[in-house]
């Protein structure tokens, strides 16, 4: 079994807990085949977060140090901003990233975590605002090879149920997942619900399986962890989810190309 995590944080995001060398040692441990780090591009205020020329350069010395142990990529989690859409551009191809997740992380220049975000606005309000933002990204923005999160907004509300049920929103979500299989690329599969104490996995079976309906074949599945211990975290949930909905096949990214990797959950579950 290939045992992959395409959405995998260390200190060179502010949030970040670890640093890669022990991000590396713990999935070596576990048994990861393949590691994409995706630190975070995000545009704050007057510069980006990352510094990419050192994160490459320390991507590609594990690379060589760690070959005959695990396959590590070079992967980016852009925060788009359409504001500042030429300048991501310029990054992105500019380096040598064999992977691109895209995510919304802000709208109209405002985190989305930050409770400003949601003052004045009913649940249906702020969920539409975001899904919108999100939609004019999938229409803007097509350098990337896996949409994040897809509902990562129920992380943040305070509303008495976060959920986003896929009826409320289908005609937006419909026409983000169609923007996202025309582009050839998908969607991400991201188990953080769980450590988020949501009980649920980004994004949540209806959508997922609206994707499937709409022809998407693309799933990246990630654990978006931001400390070495939650590599891999919950995957073994992920595994059947995509095996009721139909999948057969996750994907990693090598120079920006997919290479679609059989689903073997009974195998998976023995490892982790």
């Amino acid at each position: 079994m290939n045992i992959l995590d395409n959405h995998v944080h260390t200190h060179f995001s502010s949030d970040g807990k670890d640093n890669m060398e022990d991000v590396i040692k713990r999935a070596i441990q576990i048994g990861v085949k393949h590691i994409t780090f995706t630190d975070h591009l995000e545009y704050n205020t007057d510069r980006f977060s990352l510094n990419c020329k050192e994160y490459c350069d320390t991507i590609y010395r594990y690379k060589e140090k760690y070959k005959k142990d695990i396959e590590i990529l070079l992967g980016v989690e852009v925060g788009y901003q359409n504001h500042v859409k030429d300048e991501i551009e310029e990054i992105v191809n500019s380096n040598p990233f064999d992977f691109v997740l895209c995510s919304t992380h802000s709208v109209d220049k405002i985190n989305v975590p930050d409770k400003k975000y949601f003052e004045g606005y009913t649940k249906k309000e702020a969920y539409t605002r975001y899904f919108e933002s999100m939609l004019e990204t999938t229409k803007n923005f097509k350098n990337f090879n896996s949409y994040g999160h897809l509902d990562y907004i129920i992380r943040y509300g305070n509303f008495e149920n976060n959920k986003v049920i896929y009826s409320d929103y289908k005609c937006i979500l419909d026409e983000i997942l169609k923007n996202i299989i025309n582009n050839g690329s998908g969607i991400e599969l991201n188990t953080s619900g769980y450590r988020y104490g949501l009980d649920t996995i980004h994004p949540n079976m209806d959508i997922l399986k609206r994707y499937k309906e709409l022809g998407g074949e693309v799933i990246t599945i990630g654990s978006d962890s931001h400390r070495a211990n939650d590599v891999c975290k919950d995957f073994d949930k992920a595994y059947e989810m995509l095996e009721y909905v139909g999948f057969k096949y996750v994907c990693i990214f090598r120079d920006r190309k997919p290479e679609f990797i059989c689903i073997d959950e009974k195998q998976f579950k023995k490892v982790i």
